[in-house]
């Protein structure tokens, strides 16, 4: 799915995000992704059964564990492992499966459509949010940093 449209209503609507192998070390994709979201005011559920918080958030091993209700799935695990997580998805009621950047499973994303939720495949929602929603002053584009401004002249 890549239509403006689509994404731009599957970020509006949507307000929990249970994140799959999102990782509580800051330098990772998915705790960067992740931590954008949540700042944008995105709840963020961690789902790795190697952490107990991320985030200041309680990390769940499963998302059969998580007791809310879900909007999205973000998954951050490798394309061969996705399928199951798709399934899961499906059980716990989710509405979107998103896939991130160079994370493409046509199987999992089959298996997600065919219980009736919305996938998107091989993109990541830190970027698409950025990009449709207008975040993009926290990049620099509005904090000055990047400017066609000439610098002043300093006269010593």
């Amino acid at each position: 799915m890549t239509d403006i449209q689509t994404l731009r209503r599957i970020l509006e609507e949507s307000r929990v995000i249970a994140v799959v192998g999102l990782s509580s070390n800051w330098w990772r994709p998915s705790y960067f992704a992740a931590k954008y979201l949540q700042d944008h005011g995105y709840q963020i559920v961690p789902v790795n059964p190697n952490y107990e918080e991320i985030l200041g958030e309680r990390c769940f091993p499963r998302l059969e564990d998580v007791p809310i209700e879900i909007d999205v799935v973000d998954v951050f695990q490798r394309p061969e492992v996705t399928a199951p997580i798709a399934k899961s998805a499906i059980n716990v009621g989710a509405r979107v499966f998103w896939l991130q950047l160079g994370v493409i499973n046509h199987e999992a994303a089959s298996i997600a459509r065919n219980g009736e939720l919305e996938v998107v495949v091989d993109r990541c929602m830190k970027i698409e949010h950025a990009r449709l929603m207008g975040g993009l002053n926290l990049f620099g584009v509005t904090t000055g940093l990047i400017s066609s401004k000439r610098p002043k002249r300093f006269v010593y």
